[in-house]
């Protein structure tokens, strides 16, 4: 059961250190930092099992800082209170945070001061000039930032200044939080010690460091970027993805395979690009015949239609259909091209493929999706397919001004549908949620989530999905039983579900096929 709304934790002790304080979760922030940095193990003092740091636990620390402390009269360095770990005997019970606090310091309670003053923003910065320098002579050589402390940055240098003050300026416009931009503030310090006019910074040399120390790698690129010093020399996935599905083929078919690939991504001179779902899946389906075909042949030129025809026997139904068509696009391109003499799948028919009969959904199934959805989010995107049929990523791309609530409309991929009483109710929920839970984002889009509300991209199909998953009744599911179900209360008409729905004559016309079985099926008798 979710807490009330204004509801806020009492204070309790640490499970760490055993401090009290205001804090989430179980352990205080202290304690969360330092179990992120060392490994668990029993402490040599207290042999309690916690995270240790040269053998003993936080809360063994504390005890010999503070016996450091008294006996020196101000806190002592870490060489002079590690060798006071081993006689710690005892433990002296403390308030969250006072080992850090001089004692003329005054305490600050969570959340600031009421009525103190909030920091000043940086001042107004430029590009620093660069004036006179010496020209490069050799390739700049990779900096080794994992060598660099955030104890050595340089804090006066210009270039840093010139930074904190464009990620003040991001960081106001994307409403990012307090948090956020004392990470990025302290990555910028992190990279930009030591650096010069005409330098470039690389993705490939700053990936591991920053990650290293816990400090966001991409709010700190959008800096760099709005800069104009960065580089992305990271290898797109892409390239990772087409160099594993094409292992194992001969030489000369592994490059017009991949030629192909690449025009069916990129495009040509007279083809367009295709989505990239479609790439993945042409190439998966032609695999399979060109791994066969490479331990007899070295290119394409060499398969006759013989051999197509018997890699086809040995396949059946919608495999054979998937195939077929992958294995003709990429004849065809190789024939265009010069690459081949003569196309082996021509004159080889595909067939018409027989579609199954769609079957709406039972009520229990419906039920259990319904069920599953326990978050404002989740209840709006189960709407927005089980009542508007959206598809996925229809949902990811909605925003803000597609939807009219004084006019109860709501537009999905540039059609207009009326807003029912339950997406209304449920739209005006999310809203409410989302103004309170981020209310300082400049992300556009309809649905957010924790990565995106301090971004302007949009949610993801996996997070707008994750939700459904492992249900019966998956979104997919609920889309099609909508459409179905229109088709079956207002007749199998093609034409009003391609004007409700924006659906192509093919697709129009299997729902209107399927309704119109559904209803001709004799009325099963008890």
């Amino acid at each position: 059961m979710s807490p009330r709304k204004g509801y806020r934790k009492p204070a309790t002790s640490c499970d760490g250190c055993l401090a009290w304080g205001n804090f989430s979760g179980s352990l205080c922030p202290a304690c969360y930092m330092f179990g992120r940095s060392h490994d668990t193990a029993a402490c040599a003092g207290c042999r309690r099992i916690q995270p240790v740091k040269w053998g003993y636990c936080r809360l063994c620390w504390c005890q010999a800082r503070h016996g450091a402390k008294t006996v020196v009269g101000h806190l002592s360095d870490e060489a002079d209170v590690r060798v006071r770990l081993g006689a710690v005997r005892h433990h002296q019970l403390f308030f969250m945070g006072m080992h850090h606090r001089n004692g003329s310091a005054p305490i600050r309670r969570r959340g600031g001061r009421r009525g103190a003053p909030r920091k000043p923003p940086p001042a107004l910065a430029w590009r620093p000039d660069p004036g006179w320098r010496q020209l490069p002579l050799f390739e700049q050589i990779p900096r080794d930032y994992g060598r660099l402390a955030l104890a050595d940055a340089d804090l006066a240098s210009p270039w840093l200044t010139w930074a904190k003050y464009l990620a003040h300026q991001l960081a106001e416009a994307r409403g990012w939080g307090r948090n956020i931009r004392f990470a990025v503030n302290r990555g910028l310090a992190l990279v930009l010690t030591g650096y010069v006019e005409g330098d470039v910074v690389r993705h490939s040399e700053i990936f591991a460091p920053l990650r290293a120390l816990d400090l966001p790698v991409v709010h700190t690129v959008t800096v760099l970027e709005e800069m104009g010093i960065f580089q992305d020399d990271s290898e797109p996935s892409f390239e990772r993805w087409l160099a594993g599905r094409l292992e194992g083929l001969a030489p000369g078919i592994r490059s017009e395979a991949e030629l192909w690939t690449r025009i069916l991504r990129d495009g040509g001179p007279r083809s367009l690009p295709r989505q990239p779902g479609t790439v993945w899946l042409y190439l998966n389906r032609v695999r399979p015949a060109l791994l066969e075909w490479s331990h007899r042949y070295d290119h394409l030129r060499e398969v006759t239609r013989e051999d197509v025809l018997a890699h086809l026997k040995t396949l059946h139904g919608h495999q054979r259909h998937d195939q077929l068509v992958a294995l003709r696009s990429l004849f065809a391109w190789a024939k265009r091209s010069g690459l081949i003499f003569r196309n082996p799948t021509s004159r080889i028919k595909v067939g018409q493929y027989e579609y199954a009969v769609l079957q709406p959904l039972a009520p229990d199934q419906v039920d259990r999706s319904v069920a599953a959805a326990t978050t404002p989010a989740t209840r709006l995107i189960l709407a927005l397919a089980a009542v508007h049929a959206a598809r996925v990523a229809q949902i990811g791309t909605l925003k803000l001004d597609d939807v009219d609530i004084g006019n109860r409309r709501l537009t999905i991929a540039g059609r207009v549908r009326r807003l029912d009483d339950l997406t209304l109710k449920l739209l005006l929920d999310w809203l409410e949620h989302r103004r309170s839970r981020w209310p300082n984002t400049a992300n556009l889009h309809l649905l957010i989530n924790n990565q995106t509300a301090t971004k302007t991209s949009r949610a993801s199909n996996h997070w707008i999905s994750a939700a459904m998953r492992g249900q019966t009744a998956t979104l997919e599911r609920l889309r099609v039983d909508r459409q179905l179900e229109e088709a079956m209360v207002r007749g199998p008409d093609p034409l009003h579900l391609a004007e409700v729905f924006g659906l192509d004559e093919k697709t129009a016309m299997r729902y209107a096929d399927s309704a119109r079985r559904l209803l001709e099926r004799p009325v099963e008798r008890l």
